[in-house]
């Protein structure tokens, strides 16, 4: 999600299409005005929504049977191919020494189309080490991307900008270094618009995302499909214990952390703070998803006829994962957090593996990743891998 304000009371005048869905006639006095840029008849359309696919309502009960055709179907949703036999061709440089790691940068092509240039920390000693794929949010903040988790040793201006924002969400500290400290290799990219492959306008995105639905591909799917690239990256350089990967995100890099997991089988675990809810929770008069913009970088046109949003995340399952929110958080209404977690919960515990998820709500925090919630966040990690 991105950091503007949650939408206010805002017209949008659509009763001519009640009335026509209704079977009625158009008239100006049927026009229905409400909150939000939502048709009048968006409660028809969500509870059109039954999610068919879900495990438990899908007719398919074998769990690894449900799992591939879950994911075959959410790899449908992408627009963007499975299989890119790109080589990654790793180019490093920019070497500089941290606190008991070492910084470089590194590019690689996570797709034929581009080279994405990237932090890659690696700790001092010898491996195999366990490694994190770091994934950074969104944050209406496009001048840095890797370098809101990586403190950026290569750009002044960066620093700045990167320091600001780690004082905002994080207690100050770059999380991908406070990994790197503690043990892990951490690798962090830039998603399309950010840092090195941006920066993009707020108000640029929408154009962007609809471009990429009138060449047949996908912004979001793009994303998927990098982060899933990614992490089979991460788990094949030599210094890293290959069995040993998680995805960890905050925000848009939490929701980022659990598909990737969903996606991967590179993924053994995943750790997302702040972004988890149920769709038709999450789609009401003031949420931020709304405004359109933003969310195309999470929007798989289609998918919600078959998917939950927590039913993506559950084709991860019965691999540990930890879902944090914050209980002031605004964007993420309470029962939609509620309800995504009672329905994950419910699959870890259909696979007998309840112990391997864990959810918790910080009431006294917002929208944010604290030194806090990170040391929890690490301790987990430890624990899991």
């Amino acid at each position: 999600m991105d950091a503007h304000e949650p939408l206010g009371r805002r017209g949008f005048v659509v009763g001519a299409g009640a009335a026509l869905l209704a079977g009625g006639a158009v008239s100006g006095a049927e026009a229905a005005v409400v909150d939000g840029p939502l048709p009048d008849f968006h409660p028809a359309l969500k509870d059109a929504l039954t999610f068919p696919l879900a495990w438990g309502r899908s007719p398919i009960r074998d769990f690894r049977a449900w799992r591939r055709a879950a994911r075959a179907t959410v790899e449908e949703h992408l627009l963007v191919e499975r299989q890119d036999r790109t080589p990654y061709a790793p180019e490093f440089g920019d070497r500089s020494p941290g606190d008991g790691f070492t910084r470089e940068s590194v590019t690689v092509s996570l797709t034929r189309y581009e080279r994405v240039r990237g932090a890659l920390l690696t700790p001092h000693g010898r491996g195999h080490f366990p490694a994190v794929l770091l994934l950074h949010d969104h944050g209406a903040r496009f001048d840095i991307g890797k370098e809101k988790l990586v403190r950026p040793w290569y750009d002044d201006t960066r620093l700045a900008s990167a320091s600001a924002w780690a004082d905002k969400y994080f207690s100050g500290r770059f999380v991908g270094d406070e990994l790197a400290r503690r043990g892990y290799v951490v690798l962090c990219l830039d998603a399309l618009g950010w840092g090195d492959r941006g920066p993009l306008a707020y108000e640029q995105q929408q154009a962007l995302a609809s471009n990429f639905l009138n060449l047949g591909s996908s912004l979001a799917g793009l994303m998927a499909r990098e982060d899933e690239r990614a992490a089979a990256f991460l788990a094949g350089l030599d210094r890293v214990d290959a069995r040993r990967v998680a995805a960890v995100g905050f925000s848009m890099g939490a929701y980022r952390a659990w598909q990737t997991a969903a996606l991967s089988d590179h993924v053994a675990a995943a750790a997302s703070v702040c972004w988890m809810t149920g769709l038709k929770e999450m789609m009401v008069p003031g949420n931020n998803t709304l405004r359109g913009q933003s969310a195309y970088y999470m929007l798989h046109p289609g998918l919600a006829r078959h998917l939950d949003i927590p039913d993506v995340a559950s084709i991860a399952a019965p691999r540990p994962m930890l879902f944090f929110h914050g209980g002031l958080d605004t964007l993420f209404p309470a029962e939609g957090v509620r309800v995504a977690e009672d329905k994950l919960r419910a699959v870890w515990r259909a696979r007998n593996a309840e112990d391997r998820i864990r959810t918790k709500t910080w009431p006294e925090f917002g929208h944010v990743f604290t030194d806090r919630m990170q040391d929890e966040v690490f301790r987990w990690l430890d624990d899991v891998l």
